[in-house]
């Protein structure tokens, strides 16, 4: 792992919580951050933070909390009576602000320490982790235990729509939280994950990413393994079979494992998934009981999240009946699925994914969801991973699903682990085999060409981790104020086979 020079420990002890004041944190904007904010200030103290990132939906939603957020950051941002300073992991030992805090002498502490201190405490956690899947199958869980009366808290990194925010305290024995294995903070190099002390681990999956953090799928794969050794026995491991690397873990246990999935020799088996609408519609088969479920949610990677949460509800002793009801009452999540509108007869869709299997599976979705429906994909390399290289053969591949393909530039340019990926070369691959694509000079070009070119019955996915500059509602304020496609000759697409 890569390993910046360590800052020493706070001069200050951390006050008790019932001392503490005013909290400032910061790289307020991360998702898990900003819920951790929110917990914060539900407890009674007085929270502010900083961040140069700042772009919907937590933008948004710190600004309907009332937390202050100070753009940028410099030393002055720090209150002067502040008592305790939470450092996110994108923070780092050169920052100006975490430089002030040293030089003050300030408490602090990481995000995931203050979230184990402030938000889950002596609760039984479950943790959800993964490469992928991890927001919707905790935002799932969350409401589905909501629903049946557990009262638990959670923390999420994305805006949970039944909820209309990304963390609740909750007054129940449980607290549910996406737990991911990048790095703590510059001053503590150990995954995220190790910080919640799962007593529930909820596995969905386990490929290489975070190139900044680890140089191969090994160096992860020992760190999720040292998860699941470190669970309690009387804890619960609920692993994703059709996941090679993830089942390959589960007799690491000491405590008992369900595993799921579409695979023959997965303990609640996955079968007869169809499209319905804009869900599905599938089978579990589990200890000899077979049962239908329905989802509002798109696509076999969904079916597989929630037969996870279906997994924990039932050994929490939950009937079907009740846990049907939950899931047929689930929203969904912010910038997963999501669409953001339609105008001109074109709907813009936004979603999280990044990584090729992520990107992969989206589009199959998207097509399940909108079959018949011209896709075109829109897709912004913008996390450390995908700016890279590494990721150079297998994006064409990911991509090739949709009918048109537009690749912003990888933000930011080259990346620090190297060679940067070539999007001019994914847009080659996927033209030469029979793809339309483009490598887009910037969003102002994507703009211009779905303008000029999408018609009615399209469907955009715009697809980044990011802002991606704010493409959603400027593409649709562009078809709707373009001429008639009748008038103009954009006639409607033809059916997508």
């Amino acid at each position: 792992m890569t390993v910046e020079p360590s800052a020493p420990a706070a001069a200050t002890a951390i006050p008790a919580p019932e001392h503490l004041r005013s909290v400032h944190l910061l790289g307020i904007c991360g998702t898990a951050m900003t819920a951790l904010a929110g917990c914060l200030q539900a407890r009674g103290y007085r929270v502010t933070g900083s961040d140069e990132n700042v772009y919907p939906p937590m933008s948004e939603h710190l600004a309907a909390l009332g937390i202050a957020l100070r753009p940028g950051y410099c030393a002055e941002n720090i209150p002067a009576d502040v008592d305790l300073v939470v450092v996110g992991n994108v923070i780092r030992a050169s920052n100006p602000e975490a430089e002030a805090m040293r030089a003050r002498g300030l408490p602090f502490m990481s995000m995931a320490e203050a979230v184990r201190r402030f938000a889950i405490g002596e609760r039984r956690s479950v943790v959800i982790a993964g490469t992928h899947g991890k927001t919707t199958t905790t935002s799932l869980c969350a409401h589905v235990l909501v629903e049946l009366g557990a009262d638990p808290g959670f923390l999420i990194g994305g805006i949970a729509r039944n909820f209309g925010t990304n963390f609740r305290l909750g007054g129940g024995d449980v607290f549910v939280i996406e737990g991911d294995e990048y790095d703590t903070a510059y001053f503590d190099k150990t995954p995220k994950f190790f910080k919640y002390q799962a007593h529930s681990l909820l596995f969905t999956s386990l490929e290489f990413d975070h190139a900044d953090i680890y140089p191969d799928l090994a160096a992860i794969t020992t760190q999720f393994a040292a998860l699941i050794r470190g669970l309690p026995r009387d804890g619960l491991l609920v692993a994703c079979a059709d996941d090679p690397n993830a089942a390959a873990l589960t007799s690491l246990a000491p405590c008992p494992v369900v595993t799921y999935g579409t695979a023959v020799e997965a303990d609640c088996r996955i079968e007869s998934w169809r499209a319905e609408g804009p869900g599905a519609r599938f089978e579990t088969h589990w200890q000899g009981v077979r049962h239908s479920w329905h989802v509002p949610l798109a696509g076999v990677y969904n079916a597989r999240n929630a037969a996870a949460v279906i997994v924990l509800a039932q050994r929490r002793g939950a009937t079907s009946q009740r846990i049907q009801a939950a899931l047929d009452a689930f929203q969904g999540v912010k910038r997963r699925q999501e669409v953001r509108g339609e105008a001109g007869g074109v709907t813009v869709v936004d979603d999280f994914a990044h990584h090729p299997t992520a990107v992969r599976l989206t589009i199959e979705a998207i097509r399940a969801r909108y079959p018949g429906r011209r896709l075109w994909a829109v897709f912004e390399p913008r996390s450390f991973t995908a700016r890279s290289a590494h990721f150079q053969a297998e994006f064409p591949a990911a991509l090739a699903g949709a009918e048109r393909v537009l690749v912003a530039p990888a933000f930011h340019g080259t990346s620090a682990a190297g060679a940067a990926l070539d999007t001019r070369a994914v847009a080659e691959a996927l033209n030469r085999a029979g793809t339309p694509a483009l490598a887009a000079g910037g969003t102002d070009e994507i703009l211009d060409v779905l303008s000029a070119e999408a018609v009615p019955g399209d469907v955009v996915l715009v697809m980044s981790n990011g802002g991606f500059d704010n493409i959603h509602a400027r593409l649709l304020q562009r078809l709707a104020s373009a001429p008639d496609p009748a008038a103009s000759g954009r006639a409607p697409a033809e059916p997508a086979p």
